[in-house]
């Protein structure tokens, strides 16, 4: 069965349906979801995606993303692909909505409104070896730092939404 993400204009007003794929080959905006998973060190779990992944392969990116489904809520869905993605769940506060658009490799573009949301956990991941090929915790100001210096390591969306996170995170300092 395939894959469909939610169409969305530009205050996340539901449009209509469309498989996932080709929303992503023709780059229409679509709802989305980040999540954020961070420990009592303040340390935020990164995940490496698949090799095999229909696209960013072995790139690294934030503890999990993905689209909610129809008639889901992006925190169910959130919740939902914690658990696929990496064997756990733990609460979740939304924290922001955006909307970004980034080329990737294969011609895909995500163009996405998506919801950042923020979780908390201290326990060690069951990865999914189809969706996760790694994981790690990493301090914010190392990860900063290394998105600077080795951008190419990390999603294209990772790198966008990383930016709103330190902004939202040097709001509450």
């Amino acid at each position: 069965m395939a894959e469909e993400v939610i169409l969305v204009d530009a205050q996340d007003q539901e449009l209509g349906l469309m498989e996932k794929m080709e929303a992503h080959r023709k780059g229409l905006l679509h709802r989305a979801f980040s999540v954020f998973v961070l420990n009592a060190k303040g340390e935020l779990m990164l995940q490496q995606r698949a090799a095999e992944k229909y696209h960013s392969g072995t790139l690294w990116t934030n503890t999990c993303c993905s689209h909610p489904r129809k008639g889901e809520t992006a925190e169910e869905a959130a919740h939902r692909r914690l658990m696929e993605e990496m064997g756990f769940d733990c609460p979740v506060e939304k924290v922001l909505e955006f909307t970004y658009r980034a080329d990737l490799d294969k011609g895909m573009i995500e163009h996405e409104y998506d919801h950042l949301f923020i979780g908390h956990f201290d326990g060690e991941p069951q990865i999914n070896p189809a969706e996760v090929m790694s994981w790690k915790w990493v301090s914010i100001e190392a990860l900063s730092q290394d998105i600077e210096l080795h951008p190419e390591n990390y999603t294209a969306w990772f790198k966008i939404i990383w930016k709103q996170f330190e902004a939202h995170v040097n709001q509450l300092s």
